[in-house]
């Protein structure tokens, strides 16, 4: 199955659901962030950022997956800084 189609939170959802027999919250997903090693964090977050630079679709479920992701992104950021400023 191509996850192309898929956005970042229908993906972790999926494995998560799998994983935990329910959806990880953004709250969570931005916490397991913090495990990440520096590498991982920067690829994970030019994903995001990817996904962010796709034109949103004019569906509700659209823009509201769009403002989910930009604000799993914003607090993803904000871990990797503060792990940045830590030397970590």
């Amino acid at each position: 199955m191509c996850d192309c189609t898929r956005d970042f939170l229908e993906r972790a959802d999926s494995i998560t659901g799998r994983m935990n027999g329910e959806p990880m919250s953004l709250k969570r997903i931005a916490d397991n962030f913090a495990l990440y090693g520096l590498n991982k964090r920067v690829a994970a977050l030019e994903s995001l950022d990817d996904e962010l630079r796709d034109d949103i679709e004019s569906g509700s479920h659209n823009l509201r997956r769009h403002v989910q992701l930009m604000a799993l992104r914003r607090r993803m950021s904000d871990v990797h800084h503060a792990l940045r400023k830590a030397k970590r």
